[in-house]
């Protein structure tokens, strides 16, 4: 697993306006950039991503750190 594949499914599992992942193969980050996340808590936002990876989450990416925004905040 490499951070442009866990890009790619973030991207299409989920409608994002900015996405960017690095990672050494096993711990990965990301900056998630969606207007979806507009009045959820980070909590609900960090599920929709979740929910974006599928079983990605339990069987190739071993710990995903991210940060999750608004494009509002994004801007900011």
């Amino acid at each position: 697993m490499d951070p442009n594949q866990i890009k790619q499914y973030i991207e299409s599992g989920l409608q994002c306006d900015h996405v960017e992942v690095t990672g050494d193969g096993r711990h990965f980050e990301a900056v998630i950039v969606s207007s979806l996340f507009r009045g959820k808590t980070k909590v609900r936002q960090h599920q929709l991503v979740y929910a974006a990876l599928g079983d990605r989450m339990r069987e190739d990416i071993h710990a995903l750190s991210m940060k999750t925004l608004t494009p509002e905040e994004w801007q900011g």
